[in-house]
């Protein structure tokens, strides 16, 4: 128990250290900030949700864009094994990152209540709060993780050696370099759960147009820059992250958002909140590893099969890249689901919270069906925008994106459900459908499949969609059992400015 004090204690001190050298103090000295956006709590629901839906979709479908010049580019400059390499360490990537990040989903959670109870210095507190916590998670975990475990992961996938030799430099960027990754996110989703969408989304687009720029100088090289491949891909995103963030903060520290920071503020640690933080945001991020540990054993069953390079590189295009576009449409849902739904409560309007997440579900089912259209109808135009020749890689992504087809209707749903569980509170739940519907199902059916009948790629594909249609079902029944409904989320008491 002494030992423990002593470590929280330890651990207070660096953030306080963190916070004095972190960034230099915020010109303003009042407390000026934009107001919160009322119409989430008291305007129609379905235009309350549009409006912080749309930018987070659209940001998330340039975030994807972005992800898919990478991989064309590296396709192109490299070859599959560049793709193939891009891939499998964005897997491993997301694994790491998203428990790091899992305190913003606890910061998104206090944030929308404080927001939708209109107490403005609660909210700049909780974020400030996340803010020293994501710091010193980058610099004490995340990058000496990325560091020496990069090898070790990289074997733990069976990733095939020429892919080993193109993904470990850039997996190595990305891990150590992950601080611009956090940082960007923290204070979007920070933004977005007191209603601001719209910040993030032009951040966002400024984000993606200096990675590309990036990308054009450092993958293929001009001048007297040498052409770098996927290690230019890496350092590409890393720097565009790190100067798009400093100019957020900017932002931020000079009042000009709805979450601002001032000299009269406390600048020291509240280790309350960020317990807080870490207690409803760790269900999420082990959630995350759940489902990011499922696709890095789903690559293992991958490299087991015949050609697997090229399987390895039909997934990583079709299933990390083209599907990310009704992934990450509804992960913007999700985002706005969380955010309304967590906001309403704040306002003491729980059946409005309810309805929000309805909303966000039907708007995700139609992306998603207009999405898996163009899956079946052009598979090798959309794997050919990534440079891709081989034969059998065309096959296989063919083979692969009509399956996906349907798995995005049942994603799509879950993912909703989902951020209307974890903006009221209910971050648990979430947490046990994942471990069943990620792990269980799809690599309890792959392990039968490999031991009997024998592993096809087809039956990796079939068990993607079957844990999809699980994670849907048992999101919703979850949902409708009303328990979020009486969450205490803990959150600080009203505080002065």
């Amino acid at each position: 128990m002494g030992g423990t004090t002593l470590h929280v204690r330890l651990f207070a001190v660096l953030l306080t250290v963190l916070s004095l050298t972190a960034f230099p103090l915020p010109v303003a000295d009042a407390p000026k900030q934009k107001k919160f956006d009322r119409s989430l709590v008291e305007g129609p629901i379905g235009g309350a949700v549009w409006k912080m839906a749309w930018p987070t979709v659209l940001q998330n479908i340039l975030g994807g864009l972005q992800g898919i010049i990478d991989h064309a580019m590296v396709g192109h400059y490299v070859g599959y094994r560049g793709n193939a390499a891009v891939g499998v360490s964005l897997q491993i990537f997301i694994v790491v990152i998203v428990f790091v990040m899992s305190i913003f989903t606890g910061m998104g959670v206090l944030v929308s209540r404080a927001a939708g109870a209109g107490d403005a210095p609660t909210v700049n507190r909780v974020v400030y709060q996340g803010f020293l916590a994501s710091i010193g998670m980058s610099v004490f975990f995340l990058a000496p993780i990325g560091w020496f475990s990069a090898p070790s992961l990289l074997l733990l996938v069976n990733a095939a050696p020429e892919v080993r030799a193109e993904a470990l430099p850039y997996l190595r960027i990305m891990l150590v370099g992950g601080i611009s990754t956090m940082l960007f996110f923290m204070l979007g989703g920070a933004l977005r759960a007191a209603g601001d969408a719209k910040t993030p989304l032009r951040l966002g687009i400024a984000l993606t147009l200096l990675n590309v720029c990036l990308n054009i100088i450092l993958i293929r090289g001009l001048g007297p820059i040498p052409a770098l491949g996927t290690v230019g891909a890496a350092l590409g995103t890393v720097i565009a992250g790190l100067i798009v963030s400093g100019v957020g903060f900017w932002l931020l520290l000079n009042g000009r958002l709805v979450v601002a920071w001032h000299r009269n503020m406390d600048w020291r640690p509240d280790m309350r909140i960020i317990k807080q933080l870490f207690k409803l945001g760790l269900p999420s991020g082990l959630q995350g590893i759940a489902m990011n540990v499922a696709g890095v054993l789903l690559l293992r069953f991958i490299g087991s099969l015949p050609n697997s390079g090229q399987a390895q590189a039909a997934y990583a295009i079709g299933y990390t890249e083209l599907f990310s576009f009704i992934t990450w449409t509804s992960v913007g849902l999700m985002g706005a689901a969380a955010t309304i739904a967590g906001q309403n409560l704040g306002a003491e309007k729980p059946d409005r919270a309810e309805k929000s997440v309805y909303v966000a579900a039907r708007y995700g089912l139609g992306i998603a069906a207009f999405v898996g259209t163009l899956f079946l109808v052009m598979p090798g135009v959309l794997y050919g925008l990534f440079g891709t020749e081989d034969p059998v890689v065309l096959s296989l992504g063919a083979q692969l994106l009509r399956w996906l087809s349907v798995s995005g209707l049942f994603i799509t749903v879950a993912l909703t459900f989902t951020g209307g569980l974890q903006g009221t509170g209910d971050t648990k739940a979430p947490l046990y459908i994942s471990i069943v519907s990620q792990i269980v199902v799809p690599i309890g059916l792959c392990t039968i499949l490999q031991n009997t009948t024998g592993l096809t790629p087809g039956g990796i594909w079939l068990a993607i969609l079957l844990g999809h249609i699980t994670r849907a079902v048992l999101s919703v029944m979850r949902f409708r059992r009303g328990k979020w409904r009486t969450i205490d989320v803990g959150l600080p008491a009203r505080s002065g400015a």
